[in-house]
């Protein structure tokens, strides 16, 4: 039996099909063994190449054979790096459909459970319901409009009027202000002890029109 008969089954007809989660585990065992192969045959590669190097041409024979298991080694390298790139989308298209599968059977649970919360549910009874709901709503709001405005209070003033008499008080208050500012007699300042300008020039003409009378006398 191969060893992948072995991984996943010796493909009997009666045997049960692994869910996603058994596939997935499986690929991870073969990737794990595949890896450590991998870390000898580096390693064996690596010796081939020291050994080529320390014959060269002193043992061409011994070179050769060393540089052609080399190739081998390799050409196993290159098969299980193809492997593993194999395995590894193959792991991760188990996983997303792994996942999915819970998914859907969370899905399923919770539709269930939404249906049965429904199964007791009239859709007219819940309209009727809500309709009831809503105008119960709209009277508590009409009461609470009613209640908040006082009886007999503000539906009966004229607006103008109230204007009218708020600037009479305005006026009033403006006018008493005003008589209530007057002069003080005690801060006065002191009359000037010169004459005034307008009786300093009236003096001035009375004593020219003299002198003109004087000359006029003296002439004739």
């Amino acid at each position: 039996m191969s060893f992948f008969s072995r991984i996943f089954g010796g493909g009997k007809s009666d045997q049960k099909t692994p869910t996603p989660a058994e596939a997935v585990q499986k690929l991870r065992e073969v990737e794990e063994m595949l890896i450590k192969k991998q870390d000898y045959l580096e390693k064996k590669v690596e010796q081939e190449l020291n050994i080529a190097k320390k014959n060269g041409t002193k043992n061409k024979r011994v070179a050769l054979q060393a540089l052609k298991r080399k190739k081998r080694f390799e050409k196993q390298l290159q098969q299980i790096d193809g492997t593993l790139t194999t395995i590894e989308f193959q792991r991760e298209a188990l996983e997303n459909a792994s996942t999915n599968t819970e998914v859907l059977k969370i899905m399923g649970h919770a539709a269930k459970a939404l249906k049965g919360a429904h199964e007791d549910m009239d859709v007219d009874k819940v309209h009727d319901l809500m309709d009831e709901v809503q105008e119960q709503q709209e009277i508590a709001n009409e009461i609470s409009e009613a209640i908040s405005n006082p009886v007999g209070f503000g539906h009966d003033i004229d607006e103008d009027e109230l204007s009218k008499e708020l600037e009479e008080l305005e006026q009033e208050e403006l006018d008493k202000q005003l008589l209530d500012v007057g002069p003080e007699t005690e801060n006065l300042p002191s009359p000037p002890q010169t004459e005034p300008s307008t009786s300093r020039k009236a003096k001035i003409q009375e004593d020219e029109d003299e002198d003109i009378k004087e000359l006029a006398a003296w002439a004739s």
